[in-house]
């Protein structure tokens, strides 16, 4: 379980100084599928930037199985991630001078992962191995970031608008991908989100607004990629 307590985050300083968190608290179960949604500039990203270890609360507590990685040390902190959590984001961030299999062999390696081809198979790129970034569509390049997480083994997956640069078909795929793969490895994943339909896919949808959690609810029942307008 993920617990969030009381976490504060201000950006900037002095009389620029402003507040983007403001006393979040939250639960995220083990295996859920957890969705934020909320406006351009509501905290959403930074929430999940603060929940994944990559930025530091200037108050509150970030708990991992009883321990607060708002204390740790970069080192400890950089630890946890590499152990713990793999991100996708919105950009793709490939290595354009490694073919797919080297860029997911990148995130294999931080677990040790030897079994990673099943990984690119699972996603649907075993006959695009060899192939550079350059030579892939957008949709296939998301997938070899999915992939790349993935090998790292994560208990958690974070994602920042994932289908945001994609269109319709492909934002379908990449997010049935996505589920099937949870539902096989089963990982939590925290997505953050702007697309009210993609929330119908949630255990649990989060709605942030101006930095404090306005609801939370529970969906009864959780619709695939292919339910859910777009």
């Amino acid at each position: 379980m993920i617990e969030v307590k009381q976490v504060k985050k201000f950006y900037g300083n002095g009389e620029s100084r402003f507040q983007v968190l403001k006393g979040i608290s939250l639960n995220i179960e083990d295996g859920d599928f957890s969705v934020i949604l909320g406006a351009s500039g509501s905290g959403k990203s930074t929430l999940l930037n603060v929940m994944s270890g990559l930025e530091r609360p200037e108050n509150g507590e970030v708990i991992y199985d009883g321990k607060d990685i708002a204390k740790f040390s970069d080192s400890q902190l950089t630890q946890f991630r590499k152990e713990n959590v793999g991100f996708i984001f919105q950009q793709y961030y490939l290595l354009p001078h490694m073919n797919v299999a080297k860029n997911v062999k990148m995130g294999a390696d931080l677990a040790e992962n030897k079994d990673y081809k099943a990984i690119i198979q699972a996603v649907g790129l075993k006959d695009k191995l060899q192939k550079y970034p350059s030579e892939l569509s957008g949709g296939e390049q998301q997938r070899v970031s999915v992939a790349r997480a993935l090998a790292k083994k994560p208990k958690v997956l974070f994602l920042d608008e994932p289908t945001g640069a994609l269109d319709e078909q492909t934002g379908r795929q990449v997010l049935d991908y996505i589920c099937k793969l949870q539902q096989q490895y089963g990982f939590t994943i925290v997505m953050v989100t702007h697309n009210l339909n993609i929330a119908e896919m949630a255990k649990t949808v989060i709605k942030i607004n101006s930095g404090t959690i306005s609801e939370i609810d529970k969906n009864k029942t959780q619709k695939t990629a292919y339910e859910i307008g777009w």
